[in-house]
């Protein structure tokens, strides 16, 4: 039985996915964070976050890991991969090893491996893009100080601005204040700014109040509204300037959305509304998710068209 492997090395875990010549995932496994390979230890948790996974991946498939031996394997990492590919041709037995970022992954898993485009939103923000002659580009993804438009941390920063004018008088008044500072234990908008300043108030954790204004837009809140269509227009020009790259006027491109600012309906429905304006996109939810993007890749690597199938329910 020939066999393929993807994996999705993230931030917060390492996720293998196995399959076989067909198509069919007959193993999944999930191991430890696997990014940061120059820092103290990371060596070590590296090549620890990947056996762990393949190990998992192997027992669910019911194979042995000895002497077994993959066709092709691809894996996907946040933070880029120059770091990781040497240890990567140590440990794992394989014919082809292609060894790429998370956003070609995240592609191919959320287009079914078809050409198209991803708009990533969730503490940062970008897009990236790939078409059927397998030219990329990209845009956005710059940080949280010079980019991220439209992202959860951009969103906040926009919620918190609008707080702190309205505290100072010279903005209009909105319910954002009040539930930043809720949210936050805050004793008035200049507190809630230095609070955010602060370790115990770290980026993931500002973006995650991006959430509040969601819930004040849906509320009435006209200041909290403007933020999210602002969002959306923002995510949809990073789609836009992908498209306008790589895809020609009226081509079928299909433009993915992956992310928790996508959780808001009233920010996602106008992106889409806004994405299928230019003739040819069409919206849609990922229909994987990066492991099975990886694994799709792996395949591709090989010359093998594939569909997949038994794919788990964490990976649709």
């Amino acid at each position: 039985m020939k066999l393929y492997l993807g994996v999705d090395g993230g931030q917060s875990s390492t996720t293998a996915m196995i399959g076989e010549e067909s198509g069919r995932i007959i193993g999944y496994g999930r191991g430890g964070a696997c990014n940061h390979v120059r820092a103290s230890e990371g060596r070590r948790k590296f090549l620890a976050a990947i056996e762990g996974c393949l190990e998992k991946a192997f027992e669910s498939a019911g194979l042995e890991r000895g002497g077994a031996r993959f066709e092709a394997a691809c894996l996907g990492f946040s933070g880029g991969p120059a770091d990781k590919e040497a240890l990567l041709h140590e440990i794992l037995p394989a014919g082809r090893i292609i060894v790429t970022h998370d956003g070609l992954i995240a592609l191919s898993g959320a287009t079914a491996g078809q050409p198209g485009i991803i708009t990533i939103a969730g503490t940062g923000s970008f897009a990236f893009g790939r078409n059927a002659e397998g030219r990329e580009a990209r845009a956005g993804g710059w940080g949280y100080v010079f980019g991220d438009e439209g992202g959860g941390f951009d969103i906040t920063r926009q919620a918190l601005r609008a707080a702190l004018r309205m505290e100072e008088g010279w903005g209009r008044p909105t319910t954002l204040r009040a539930k930043l500072m809720e949210a936050a234990g805050a004793a008035d908008a200049n507190d809630l700014l230095h609070r955010f300043y602060t370790v115990e108030f770290p980026r993931p954790r500002i973006a995650s109040f991006s959430r509040l204004v969601d819930e004040a837009a849906r509320e009435g809140d006209e200041a909290a509204r403007e933020i999210l269509m602002n969002a959306a227009r923002q995510l949809a020009q990073y789609a836009g300037a992908v498209r306008s790259r790589l895809f020609g006027k009226g081509e079928t491109a299909a433009v993915a959305y992956v992310g928790g600012v996508y959780n808001s309906e009233l920010l996602r429905e106008r992106f889409r509304e806004l994405v299928e304006l230019e003739e040819g996109n069409r919206a849609a939810a990922p229909v994987y998710g990066p492991a099975a993007g990886a694994l799709l890749e792996a395949y591709r690597a090989s010359g093998l068209a594939i569909t997949l199938s038994d794919v788990p329910e964490t990976e649709k």
